[in-house]
């Protein structure tokens, strides 16, 4: 352990030049090209377990056993088999946007994480939208598998996480700022 805790590198001090550490993370102001390949590498492995857990387990679980009831109309009886999912039966819409999310998830983890161990450079578009979609797709599973919400809403949530990420790994810091501050703020000083 050095004097500096061992780990972190220290702060960039104003009025001295940067370190090499600092000038390879963008000159101390943290940027996407500063994550290391292999961090990211952990993170779409992470990200793809997750996406294959929640694909495999859909909320709501599954029918115990065969079930009759009346359809919503009441006009007929409806069957629910056992070991199909409880919410592909009652929330068919929410249903196929949660596994759409799941695969697209799944496939754009994997996607990074080849990318990666292919040593496509962590700044290139691949690498960073990839991050995006499977990381946003994580929400929107979490938000379609609460039944409370209207779909669209849930939509909406997921389009705004989109757009949040994309501007946070594809925007250089200071151009970041200026958006985040005209996105949250209406452009105004403080």
């Amino acid at each position: 352990m050095g004097g500096n805790g061992g780990v972190f590198p220290p702060l960039p001090v104003r009025g001295q030049p940067a370190s090499v550490n600092q000038q390879q993370l963008g000159g101390g102001l943290h940027t996407w090209v500063g994550n290391d390949a292999n961090t990211l590498l952990v993170v779409a492995t992470l990200i793809t377990t997750l996406t294959y857990q929640l694909g495999t387990s859909i909320p709501g679980g599954y029918w115990q056993q065969d079930t009759t009831a009346a359809s919503r109309d009441g006009k007929e009886q409806v069957t629910y088999r056992a070991g199909d999912p409880i919410m592909r039966d009652l929330h068919r819409p929410r249903y196929w946007v949660f596994m759409g999310a799941s695969w697209v998830g799944f496939a754009s983890s994997m996607m990074m994480t080849l990318s990666l161990l292919v040593r496509m450079p962590v700044d290139s578009r691949h690498v960073r939208w990839s991050f995006v979609v499977a990381y946003s797709s994580l929400v929107l599973t979490f938000v379609v598998s609460q039944p409370k919400t209207h779909l669209s809403v849930d939509l909406l949530i997921w389009a705004a996480v989109l757009v949040f990420l994309w501007i946070i790994v594809s925007l250089h810091p200071d151009r970041r700022a200026r958006v985040i501050q005209e996105l949250c703020c209406g452009g105004r000083e403080t």
